[in-house]
């Protein structure tokens, strides 16, 4: 039975890496494989998924309008299918998350998702809170705080280096923009006793 994954973490946790090598991994054994990522994060070049250590590849893209299930259900009419993987995961919809566990019921497709679960300010991101609800399967992806516990925040920073504590939900960035962090150290950070 094909089932509807969510791997979440905070920034820099390996997440598009661990996709990056299921894909290889179906690949290898020479199953077909659909890699989708948001149309806005453009941070390793338009349609492409990238990590930090240096791998990445093509991908095709989604954006809020995108219908998910016809678009899975169309490239399932093309040929086998053996699993989709999502990129930037907390992009989606709350619409297309259900399009996504109706793949996976009604098309026996395994649907891997990967994001992040909170933004700077400790809010869930719509799409993973979506996924939080329906997913079958939640791991945790582990990074750790500077201080060596698990890192389950992320704080936004400014080009000095200072934490902001306000700010647009979505802001594209990587190491130079977010750190991720234990809650403790993010409350302190955040000016929050």
């Amino acid at each position: 039975m094909a089932k509807l994954y969510f791997m979440y973490s905070t920034m820099n946790a390996g997440k598009s890496t661990l996709l990056l090598q299921a894909a290889y991994n179906y690949e290898e054994r020479g199953m077909e494989v659909l890699l989708l990522t948001a149309a806005l994060d453009r941070r390793a070049g338009p349609g492409r998924i990238g990590s930090r250590i240096g791998l990445g590849r093509e991908a095709e893209t989604f954006t809020p309008e995108t219908e998910l299930f016809a678009r899975l259900e169309a490239r399932q009419n093309d040929g086998p299918l053996a699993c989709v993987f999502v990129d930037e995961a907390q992009f989606l919809t709350e619409a297309q998350v259900w399009q996504l566990a109706r793949a996976a019921d009604d098309l026996g497709l395994p649907i891997m998702c990967y994001g992040l679960r909170v933004d700077f300010q400790g809010h869930l991101f719509p799409g993973s809170a979506t996924l939080l609800a329906l997913a079958d399967d939640l791991r945790e992806v582990r990074t750790i705080c500077h201080c060596g516990r698990k890192a389950t925040m992320v704080v936004r920073q400014d080009g000095e280096g200072r934490v902001l504590t306000d700010g647009d939900q979505v802001q594209i960035g990587g190491n130079e923009s977010y750190v991720s962090l234990c809650r403790r150290h993010w409350r302190k950070a955040m000016g929050q006793s």
